[in-house]
């Protein structure tokens, strides 16, 4: 394991997380510190290759993170900025590949083939991250959205079920009772 890529991807992402040319606010690195660790959840009970999982969830948003305007196609730009990082550390070509190719396939919103456990476990663990961010669902529909108590618990309900909905069937059978606790407490 590349304990340093690691660390320095953290430090750095963070870093960026905080510049003011970050649209996300530090409500992302949460986002991406929740990505990491259930990326590591599925990459243990998937048997992928935990290293290849953890670095591309701690990559999965730089673009977006890094540049607005590369949002709609992060995944694309991410792919390229995660060559050049990870090029740096002399990392190994085939690995970089294989974070190119789950940082492109990540995304819940567009429908794109998983073609690796860990392109997989990537996006899974993506879109149940919003799981682990209830506090900022809430901040996001009342505060910044001005939304009534009850619009505002709809938003939340159905942004957590379309994420739910994203996760591959053995996922979601992994994931049935945080979602359905999740659930119980927005009710």
């Amino acid at each position: 394991m590349r304990e340093d890529i690691l660390r320095n991807l953290q430090k750095e992402l963070y870093d960026r997380c905080q510049r003011e040319t970050n649209k996300f606010g530090i409500g992302c690195y949460y986002h991406i510190i929740a990505v990491v660790k259930n990326a590591e959840i599925l990459a243990e009970k998937y048997g992928a290759d935990k290293e290849v999982v953890l670095i591309s969830a701690w990559l999965h948003d730089i673009a977006s993170i890094t540049d607005y305007s590369l949002y709609d196609l992060h995944h694309i730009h991410g792919a390229e900025m995660a060559y050049h990082i990870l090029n740096k550390y002399d990392y190994d070509n085939q690995k970089i590949h294989l974070v190119q190719e789950c940082i492109k396939n990540h995304r819940g919103s567009i429908n794109l083939e998983k073609n690796s456990l860990e392109e997989l476990c990537v996006a899974d663990a993506d879109a149940i991250s919003h799981f682990d961010s209830i506090p900022s669902l809430l901040y996001l529909a009342y505060v910044q959205k001005g939304m009534t108590i009850e619009d505002g618990k709809k938003f939340v309900k159905d942004k957590l079920t379309r994420s739910f909905q994203k996760l591959s069937i053995k996922s979601k059978q992994y994931y049935q009772n945080k979602f359905e606790k999740v659930m119980e407490v927005l009710s």
